[in-house]
């Protein structure tokens, strides 16, 4: 086995074990630990990168990005697995995603021509999993972050406080603002461009977190419209602006909305009856 696959399966080893010690904690200690499991794989997937065919070639930043937030989704979704024998096939199911993730940045590091669209387009997919993972559990993380309709308008559980909804907008924004990184600085020449791309997509992450919860959207659609968000976003910030007047792009994006909004709606109309 050669290091580098090696270093890659004690990377997905340790940070799996972390994620599933992490759901016996609870409260401010589960932030601590998806704190420390996202610096961890980060670093640890630069490690890996860099023993690639490669290996004379810097490691970009933005290279461990996707790895690491796909880590720290896993360690949050895990709270909506009850504790048991289920805990099992998620853990090998999140271990599988975030081998995956190392690989595809592992095969786009060792291209010498750099990221193909082909190779773009992999990782977005991937990235659209790790962000329906991330924003789902940074919800899960705050009390009554996840809406539970109830009867006559009103919602099970623990009702979520501003401040709740402020922590889960704020995290939601950081989650996006770095994916958005990820594939700013694939397409843009400069990092200060890019930086400032990425904080587009952390201002519509926050935006659109901030009113879905307000409006108490349940359970999986927040995450699911968050992701949309995301895509539509990153849609329009990769597109060329010649593109961008090209009916079809149009009407996709027009239509892509369309069903966000319908379904916000659809879901205000049940709260209401």
């Amino acid at each position: 086995m050669d290091p580098r696959h090696r270093h890659q399966r004690e990377l997905v080893a340790l940070a799996i074990t972390v994620v599933g010690l992490s759901r016996l904690l609870d409260g401010p200690l589960v932030w601590a630990v998806a704190a420390l499991l996202f610096a961890a794989v980060w670093l640890g997937t630069r490690q890996v990168l860099a023993e690639g065919a490669l290996g004379y070639a810097p490691v970009p930043i933005e290279a461990s990005i996707i790895p690491a937030v796909a880590a720290i989704g896993a360690l949050g979704t895990m709270r909506v697995v009850p504790l048991g024998l289920a805990l099992v096939p998620a853990l090998f199911a999140a271990g599988w995603f975030l081998d995956l993730t190392v690989r595809l940045e592992a095969r786009v590091h060792d291209r010498p021509t750099g990221m193909t669209p082909a190779d773009r387009t992999t990782l977005l997919a991937v990235a659209l999993v790790a962000s329906f993972l991330a924003f789902l559990g940074t919800a899960t993380m705050v009390q009554g972050g996840l809406a539970e309709p109830g009867p006559a308008n009103s919602e099970l559980g623990p009702p979520i406080s501003e401040s709740g909804i402020v922590l889960i907008a704020l995290a939601d924004a950081l989650v996006g603002g770095l994916l958005g990184f990820r594939f700013s600085a694939s397409r843009l020449a400069g990092r200060r461009d890019a930086l400032w791309a990425a904080l587009t997509y952390a201002a519509a992450i926050a935006i659109a977190a901030g009113v879905l919860r307000a409006i108490g959207v349940p359970r999986l659609l927040f995450p699911a419209l968050l992701t949309l968000v995301f895509y539509l976003w990153d849609t329009v910030r990769g597109t060329a602006p010649s593109l961008r007047r090209d009916p079809r792009f149009i009407w996709q994006s027009v239509l892509l909305t369309a069903l966000g909004v319908a379904v916000i709606a659809w879901n205000l109309g049940l709260r209401g009856s």
